[in-house]
């Protein structure tokens, strides 16, 4: 697939507010700083699509993006340690559960993994409760580039062998670099072969 247009609708914490469910859509989350809009910025080469920021907790809202005029990408609150209120956390919670269980038109969540760490439980539990509630979604590992070849294939490895502890069949992985623009094709035909078996 090849990105023609690119374009920010608009941003809320609400579903009611998210545009109408005409089209797909694709929403990106993860733990803070795990690299997402970067990552966005890669997948749909714009420098600037989606605000970057050494600050984990950037992203406060349901930010949605209208891609080639026939898809949604959205990128959502990250999740974790973001050094915001606790209140704010409780807050981002909510808008994350309610977005995901209540917006009909949701094709497929790409979870972002730091690929550089090992298995974390915040994220097996967020893979977990997806299970259960029937959401389809795909994992990504960002920041590829900061490891060596071998280095990321003994983190891969471990990380699947840790999922398959609880699912008894991989979700689509992706393995990502948004400095090297390293899975990009990847992710897009991905979405296009969905786009493609919707119509």
């Amino acid at each position: 697939m090849q990105i023609k247009s690119s374009d920010f609708v608009i941003s809320n914490t609400k579903v009611s507010l998210c545009p109408q469910s005409t089209f797909p859509e694709y929403a990106f989350i993860g733990r803070s700083n795990v690299g997402k809009s970067s990552l966005i910025n890669m997948i749909v080469g714009q420098k600037k699509l989606a605000k970057t920021s050494g600050n984990p907790g950037k992203t406060q809202l349901i930010n949605h993006f209208i891609i080639n005029e026939n898809w949604y990408l959205v990128d959502l609150p990250g999740y974790g340690y973001a050094k915001v209120p606790k209140i704010k956390r409780f807050e981002f919670g909510k808008t994350i559960k309610n977005y995901i269980l209540k917006r009909e038109n949701l094709t497929c969540l790409f979870l972002l993994i730091d690929s550089r760490h090992d298995a974390m439980k915040i994220d097996l539990e967020f893979m977990e409760w997806l299970g259960i509630k029937q959401i389809p979604f795909a994992i990504v590992f960002t920041k590829a580039d900061k490891l060596t070849k071998i280095q990321l294939s003994t983190k891969f490895e471990a990380y699947k062998a840790e999922i398959l502890k609880k699912w008894e069949v991989l979700p689509e992985i992706f393995i990502t670099s948004a400095t090297k623009r390293t899975g990009k094709s990847e992710i897009l035909d991905y979405i296009d072969r969905i786009n493609q078996e919707l119509k």
